[in-house]
């Protein structure tokens, strides 16, 4: 029971050849469970036997099984009634706390390879915080608010690509990272003149307190757009990568496929 019997890769193959390419594994996996596939596939098993009874033959092959290795136990359900009211009560045949833990395939496997140049971000403009109009005419993206907001923008590196995504619109902007992060208060962009707190924004970049902690402030990392879009026209397909994380890295081969192709048409090859 190898975990690298079906790596991720795999798996979108499996999917491909059964539905003979006429949808992604993403949009399927949404369209019939009604959210969007995990990142990560095949990463653990377990094997549960569920029954109402454990004759003495089952509960020899669970336990010759376990102690083989093989992540397996088995539970029994039991019924009871006293005057009005009703028990169901539970039995394992080992103790779960003793348990084969699964196998865990590494994340090369269960993941999909990063490609070491795109990241994701999305920018949430509720409340007025921040704006798509601001970060695509001065070249930009923004997180802040507490530590965990902001610290994500000090990851990707310059000539990395971000994928911009406005939450429950879809992708806005491709572009190339081409700075470092400072905070609002001290962000430069352009040619190195173009000083944002002193610009007619739409958004504010505040947050309460953020005057005397640097943690919570609004932190801008600079972006050369290589393409952008208006709202009304923001990509989005079922089965697309979407998370409320203010930046991560962007694996999911079908979501860079499909912005590829919108985004940048001209090199897709027939």
């Amino acid at each position: 029971m190898g975990g690298d019997a079906f790596p991720h890769t795999q798996i979108l193959k499996l999917f491909a050849d059964y539905r003979g390419g006429d949808t992604t594994f993403e949009a399927a996996f949404e369209e019939r469970f009604g959210t969007s596939a995990p990142e990560e596939l095949n990463a653990a098993h377990r094997v549960t036997i569920v029954a109402a009874r454990l004759d003495e033959a089952t509960e020899r092959i669970v336990g010759y099984l376990a102690d083989l290795g093989v992540p397996v136990n088995a539970v029994s359900f039991h019924y009871y009634e006293d005057d009005d009211r009703r028990y169901l009560a539970r039995t394992w045949l080992r103790d779960e706390a003793e348990a084969v833990p699964a196998p865990r395939a590494g994340k090369s496997a269960t993941r999909e390879p990063w490609n070491g140049v795109d990241w994701y971000s999305t920018m949430g403009e509720d409340g007025g915080t921040r704006s798509w109009d601001d970060a695509r005419r001065f070249g930009f993206i923004s997180a802040g608010g507490g530590k965990w907001y902001s610290q994500g923008l000090r990851r990707p590196r310059p000539g990395q690509r971000i994928n911009l995504h406005i939450p429950k619109l879809g992708y806005v902007g491709i572009g190339e990272v081409c700075g470092e992060p400072t905070t609002f208060a001290d962000a430069v962009l352009g040619d190195g003149t173009v000083r944002l707190a002193d610009q007619q924004l739409v958004g504010r970049y505040r947050h309460t307190g953020d005057e005397n902690d640097p943690d919570v402030a609004e932190y801008v990392l600079p972006v050369r757009w290589l393409k952008t879009v208006d709202r009304a026209e923001a990509v989005w397909d079922r089965g697309m990568f979407a998370l409320q994380l203010p930046i991560c890295r962007l694996t999911n081969a079908t979501t860079l496929a499909i912005l590829n192709s919108r985004f940048f048409p001209e090199h897709v090859t027939p």
